[in-house]
């Protein structure tokens, strides 16, 4: 198990969903804090607020790039042109290896609404999702 495996099980135990998770590593990763961003991530848990629409980790990974991608956070910043490019890259990945494996890419279809496929499915999904955002990001920017 590597080191973000074994923190994302860390983060999950401690009740942090997944798009949370992925927030949390991203920050962790420059040594930064930023409680504001964990808590508005928090919307995307359980699949838009618990309503088992969209993965949260699929919408987590998409802030993540935009966090660490050049997305847009005051009216003077312009958006990379890259990030776009790089979301849609991640969300056709993740609907070629997890639409296709479980038939859909929002977290009720992933799970099947069952508790305890979270627990084996989500941690999983999330390490993944965590790797394929670094390789996007170090692929796509300096």
């Amino acid at each position: 198990m590597t080191d973000d495996e074994v923190r994302i099980q860390e983060l999950s135990l401690q009740g942090f969903g997944c798009s949370q998770i992925l927030a949390l590593l991203a920050l962790q990763a420059t040594g930064e804090e930023n409680p504001a961003l964990v808590r508005a991530v928090s919307g995307l848990h359980g699949g838009l607020g618990f309503t088992g629409k969209l993965c949260g980790a699929l919408a987590g990974g998409c802030c993540v790039l935009a966090l660490r991608g050049g997305g847009r956070g005051t009216a003077g910043e312009m958006e990379d042109g890259r990030l776009q490019p790089m979301i849609r890259t991640l969300v056709e990945w993740f609907e070629a290896e997890y639409g296709a494996r479980y038939g859909g890419i929002d977290c009720a279809t992933i799970t099947g609404s069952d508790p305890r496929s979270r627990l084996v499915r989500c941690p999983e999904i999330v390490s993944a999702v965590h790797a394929k955002v670094q390789e996007l990001l170090g692929s796509c920017l300096p």
